[in-house]
């Protein structure tokens, strides 16, 4: 298993559920040569974080360093994290999940056994009880990798870790940083320039999904909004008009598998959500700006 330190990052944003995020991080199985340090970059305009991260810091003895990093914009405090890591290994994670006490060693043996140079682990999503059954069913706020021909194509920063030295200068694009996308962005350029991405099925993450988020209208609006990033890669490979034409056929496919499952609610909203994303893929082939979502 690959020794030597680790930096654990993860970015906050007006959260009190950080609190829960670093005790879980705080009884992570470890190694005494990992000499585990935890960065958080709080993007607030005022460092709104900075005392209920220190004091769950020194009630449980997490080595944490604390970053101001305003404001607003996700790739800012991102990339503020990236600065400050010093270790050969840095893992990420989002300030409203929990990790399992197996999570970090789970992430190190997988990098070390498939000697990739970044390993994504599963977030498991918990529904509230009023959540719709077909989005329990098929679990629409789960994240899984993105695979292509056997192939992990890109990543995500909400179960990740990743040899500092395979990013090199590259960092999170900050015009992405309140669209949202920039994360993908990243581990796509990542991919094209020949880092394996390797997976760890055990490596679990646990999200609770708050009923703002457990309404399709979420879920339509962040589909769309995936749809606009994806399209922004896809232009690095294929003509515009190409492009168009074939965004143009997948959702009327997709609409139609939509009317044929009517009566399966779980399948209905799968090609439903599937089309969206389409949509967002042709907005922003027509020249639509992405959509906001942070701040």
């Amino acid at each position: 298993m690959t020794a030597g330190p680790i930096d654990i990052c993860l970015c906050t944003f007006r959260r009190p559920q950080v609190e829960a995020t670093l005790r879980s991080l705080a009884a992570l199985i470890t190694k005494p040569e990992w000499n585990l340090r935890v960065i958080v970059a709080d993007n607030d305009e005022t460092p709104s974080a900075k005392a209920l991260v220190e004091s769950t810091a020194a009630a449980t003895g997490l080595n944490l360093l604390y970053l101001h990093a305003p404001a607003r914009n996700i790739s800012i405090a991102r990339n503020a994290c990236l600065e400050a890591a010093t270790a050969p290994l840095v893992a990420f994670l989002d300030d409203d999940e929990i990790a399992t006490p197996e999570w970090l060693m789970v992430l190190v043996s997988t990098l070390a056994s498939s000697q990739a140079d970044i390993v994504l682990g599963p977030v498991r999503a918990l529904y509230p009880a009023a959540a719709p059954q077909w989005m329990k069913q098929g679990d629409f706020h789960a994240t899984l990798p993105v695979w292509e021909n056997n192939h992990i194509i890109t990543g995500y920063t909400c179960n990740v870790i990743f040899r500092k030295d395979a990013i090199g200068a590259l960092r999170f694009r900050t015009e992405l940083g309140r669209s949202g996308g920039e994360d993908t962005e990243f581990f796509t350029t990542l991919h094209k320039a020949g880092h394996r991405i390797a997976f760890a099925p055990e490596a679990w993450l646990t999200e609770n999904v708050t009923p703002e988020r457990a309404r399709l209208g979420w879920l339509l609006k962040r589909r769309f909004r995936v749809g606009q990033t994806h399209a922004v890669t896809l232009l690095h490979g294929a003509a515009r008009p190409k492009l168009i034409v074939r965004a143009l056929t997948t959702i009327a496919l997709c609409f139609a598998m939509a009317l044929f499952n009517l009566a399966s609610a779980e399948r209905m909203h799968f090609w439903l959500l599937r089309a969206t994303m389409h949509i967002g893929v042709l907005s922003r082939l027509l020249g639509k700006q992405e959509i906001t979502q942070y701040g």
